[in-house]
């Protein structure tokens, strides 16, 4: 079994893997010649203000008197520049949108997995083709944009990263110190003549990060009142910056300013999917080669922004958030960044029309040779024969669209020139696509039989190792022989196959392996005939019933990916399981038990996700419930005489110190008083000592079951804002009744005579002699562990997406931003709850005496079956939320099988072993 166990940990992360691979691999290619626009540029120098995680209704909305929430940038937009909406794609997060802004292309999922400060893959941005960048902001963002630049020109200007504080008193403060440094700068120039000629330099961006916006949005919301004061407060920055750069410059008209964001941010305070709140961000551009405000009298948008906002009569210009770099590009002059897959914006350039035309057709040749590139490199690659171009961008039909546009710009035909650039940038772009996704079909295929194939084995398995169908089934050696070669065969011809296309490594993973996992399913073709046997033996209605019921188990689980409320009904459909199977009859308290637990548990799903309102008296209620819960179970579980008393005692007080941190951490923070360093040393101390008291209890079934619950909790409370802390305590419950109605299930099927649950061990529950053979009522057993699974991963709320991330958990153990950290406590938070249910599983397998491994076996199927499911729901194409939900469900499909995996090995070791105090005494045998 452990060769099997290691296989299947390896064929799992295969499949996780392969899914970055063929959905989304980095798109840039390398070696393309940079193209810039041959006439002289309207503006020698650009001011970009980033404002972080700006909504564009928060900047664009009026308040309730009526006045603009930012009266500068209101007054810019109504007399002296262009504005729009700028749209985002998901991941919306700070480095792909300043990626997309700078850089003009949109970064691939995979690179936002390798996190947000380095750079995973090396770009040409609008900074690296200046002449001179000066940059001022946060830490996260900046060095990205030095580091890939080449000689020394991007100079930065970095607070120090524990400023990003979400529980400091005003984060507005970042702003102002970028502000002040910026002023300081300028003034300094004037002493430094170096400094001082850069500076009158063409071809110069000045770049000005601001996270305040940002951090007050995670910390009170956008609709709080310092978000809104820290709108204003950039407002006036950027007023002060606008006319000290002219005033030193002479007011000679030569600069170009551009305000817009990253990102924006949900009403609950984060960001990452695609809700329109946080994929909307406002865009503001004035100055040098500025079209001026247009006078509309009707425009047509979909949405009501305009009305809502009283900008109806001026006319709006949206954009891709990837436009933004050819603009600042052509602004000034310099090459559009190699791999930008932005196209310019026309609109905002007040500029001759032969300009327009120019910066067009450079604008086309850049993306067009791009995908000259991508189209060689997939040439080299594939076997001639078997190569099939993308037909509208044959090499002679390139050059028949450059050719023709050529002719229209010299014979003045400008708008003509435009839309044939257009349609060429268009069709450059789906080439691109086309030959980034060439190998899709064919990889995922491979995976696909992989994924049937495992799944076929793992079922196989089952039946030879953990039931009486194949007892005698005889081998034939002489057949395993010749089937081994005919399998080696394919899998060299397979491998010569890819060779010569010189494919990378990760291909021959995925060709390969189906082979081995093909061969291991037709070795074992006497179990697939006994089993067939089997079947026909069996009344046709009684199979075709257990399918159905099989499927349409399996089906409410991927539902329930989508709509939380689905698991509602499977909870529901569970309470009355003891009706149905008559197991009321033999138990009726614990029955009666069951279905309130189960409806209880229901209502969690039918909530809104957490995180979107905190509600600290929850918490505080739940932690009290628990120390009740905990004194009534000491009373009747040890009596007064136990010598385990004082582990409970201090598991007790633990859970009580935690109930005290939160209200007052939330207290404090409510008065912006800060993290309190006590209560940030009780946290941290509570989350280490917590497994330590759970190991020292006794390993008698409810006893250390009760203990695991008291540990978790203490965790748990410090980490919650709101109803999810009732969760586990109401999960638990529902666990501690599932052992015993599995008990009454044994007896009712006359499996087994019923254990004493009291005094049973889990330390001495490992008695192989005393397994038995797997029944049809173990698969329901295995599908109510799968279903629990994935009712404690939904019940609180979707973590599915990845805006359901709320800082706040986090608060008690740290408020200075740290992605990973904060990552690491958020996905303790997530764990918790299954933690319970794996204990109550083992504790489920031990009681009804199954071996661990024939459970779980079946679990593996079911979650394989779901894995498949999700595997060809994958998008990356259609809206962005769900091209990032249907990764999430899938990867989240495939870690929860990798997990059940480690997670059966940590309700073993969380269940059977104890930690024994040295003593002075004489041992007590436990």
């Amino acid at each position: 079994i452990p060769i099997f166990i290691l296989a299947g940990l390896l064929v799992h992360c295969v499949f996780l893997v392969s899914i970055f691979d063929i959905y989304f691999s980095s798109p840039l290619v390398h070696g393309m010649t940079p193209q810039q626009t041959p006439l002289p540029p309207p503006a020698k120098r650009l001011v970009l203000f980033v404002a972080d995680g700006l909504r564009a209704d928060s900047l664009f909305e009026l308040n309730s008197d009526g006045t603009p929430q930012a009266p500068y940038l209101r007054g810019i937009l109504e007399n002296n520049g262009s504005w729009g909406i700028s749209h985002t794609r998901v991941p919306t997060e700070s480095r792909p949108g300043h990626v997309a802004l700078i850089a003009g292309f949109y970064e691939d999922v995979s690179a936002v997995a390798k996190g947000w400060k380095e750079n995973p893959v090396e770009f040409d941005s609008v900074f690296n083709e200046s002449k001179y960048t000066w940059s001022w902001g946060s830490p996260d963002i900046l060095p990205m944009f030095a580091k890939g630049a080449t000689g020394d020109h991007v100079y930065t200007f970095c607070y120090a990263a524990e400023s990003e504080d979400f529980g400091a008193q005003d984060a507005s403060k970042l702003d102002i110190w970028v502000f002040d440094h910026v002023k300081n700068f300028f003034n300094s120039s004037r002493s430094n003549q170096t400094l001082f000629s850069a500076l009158n330099e063409e071809k110069v961006v000045l770049f000005l990060h601001l996270l305040g916006i940002d951090t007050n949005g995670h910390a009170h919301r956008p609709n709080s009142r310092e978000y809104k004061e820290n709108i204003k407060k950039v407002d006036e920055g950027v007023k002060e910056i606008a006319s000290m750069i002219d005033h030193f410059y002479g007011n000679d008209g030569k600069t170009a300013f551009i305000l817009t964001s990253d990102h924006g941010m949900t009403d609950w305070g984060s960001h990452g999917a695609g809700h329109p709140s946080e994929t909307l961000t406002p865009l503001v551009v004035w100055g040098a080669g500025i079209n001026y405000p247009q006078k509309v009298t009707s425009q047509f948008y979909e949405d009501n922004f305009l009305k809502e906002w009283k900008l109806e009569n001026l006319k709006r210009l949206d954009v891709n958030q990837a436009d933004i770099a050819p603009l600042m590009a052509s602004l000034i002059g310099v090459p559009f960044p190699l791999n930008s897959v932005g196209t310019l914006p026309l609109e905002y350039l007040n500029n001759s029309a032969h300009f327009k035309a120019e910066s067009m057709f450079t604008n086309a040749v850049q993306i067009l040779e791009q995908f000259k590139v991508k189209m060689s490199q997939k040439k080299e690659n594939t076997l001639s024969f078997l190569f099939t171009p993308f037909k509208p961008l044959s090499d002679s039909e390139q050059i028949n669209f450059l050719k023709k546009i050529r002719l229209c710009i010299q014979q003045q035909k400008y708008n003509e020139a435009v839309s044939l650039c257009k349609t060429l940038i268009n069709l450059a772009l789906e080439g691109l696509s086309y030959y980034h996704t060439y190998d899709r079909l064919f990889l995922g295929l491979s995976i696909a039989m992989s994924f049937v194939g495992w799944t076929t084995y793992v079922i196989l398995v089952i039946i030879k190792t953990h039931t009486n169908l194949t007892r005698t089934v005889p081998t034939n050696n002489k057949k395993t022989t010749v089937l081994f070669y005919g399998f080696a065969f394919a899998g060299m011809i397979i491998a010569f196959f890819l060779l010569i296309q010189t494919c990378p490594w990760t291909y021959y993973v995925y060709c390969l392996l189906p082979v081995p996992v093909w061969y291991a399913v037709v070795r074992e073709i006497p179990v697939i005939q006994a089993l067939a046997t089997h079947v026909l033996s069996l009344r046709i209605g009684r199979s075709i019933g257990f399918l159905l019921v099989c499927i349409l188990g399996i089906e409410i689980l991927v539902f329930s990916f989508f709509y939380r409320s689905a698991l509602t009904v499977g909870l529901l459909v569970f309470a009355g399981w003891p009706v149905i199977t008559q197991l009321w009859v033999q138990a009726k308290a614990r029955a009666l038990i069951w279905t309130l637990l189960c409806v209880l548990l229901a209502v969690f799903p039918l909530m809104p996700v957490v995180g979107r309102e905190p509600n600290i008296p929850l918490v505080i209620a739940a932690g009290l419930l628990t120390l009740l819960i905990s004194c009534f179970s000491l009373a009747s579980l040890c009596g007064s005489k136990n010598k385990y008393t004082k582990v409970y005692f201090y598991q007790m007080l633990s859970i009580a110190l935690s109930t005290y941190v939160v209200s007052s951490t939330h207290d404090s923070l409510k008065n912006k008083l800060g993290l309190p360093v006590l209560n940030q040393i009780i946290s941290w101390m509570t989350l280490v000592s917590s497994p330590v008291l759970l190991l020292l209890s006794p390993t008698f079934l409810f006893q250390r079951l009760f203990s695991i619950l008291l540990s978790l909790m203490s965790t748990y409370l410090l980490l919650s804002t709101g109803y999810e802390a009732l969760f586990p305590l109401v999960l638990f419950g529902l666990m501690f009744v599932w052992i015993n109605m599995e008990q009454e299930a044994l007896q009712h099927y006359g499996l087994s005579l019923k254990p004493k649950l009291t005094v049973f061990n889990f330390a001495y529950a490992v008695d192989i002699t005393q397994f038995r053979q797997l029944h049809l009522d173990d698969v329901r057993r295995s599908f109510f562990f799968v279903f629990f699974i994935v009712t404690a991963f939904f019940g609180t709320g979707n973590i599915a997406s990845i805006n359901s991330f709320d800082p706040a958990s986090v608060y008690c153990f740290l408020t200075v931003f740290s992605p990973f950290m904060m990552g690491g406590l958020l996905v303790l938070k997530v764990v918790i709850p299954f933690v319970l249910v794996s204990c109550a599983f083992e504790a489920v397998q031990v009681t009804t005496q199954l071996s661990s491994k024939s459970l779980f076996l079946i679990v593996l199927v079911i979650s394989d079956i779901m894995a498949l499911h999700f595997f060809f729901l994958v998008k990356d194409y259609g809206s962005w939320l769900d091209i990032g939900t249907s990764i999430s469900h899938y990867v989240l499909v495939m870690s929860l099988t990798i997990f059940m995996m480690l997670m059966n090995g940590l309700a073993q070791l969380l269940t059977t072993r104890r930690l024994e105090l040295p003593r002075r005494t004489k041992h007590h045998s436990t």
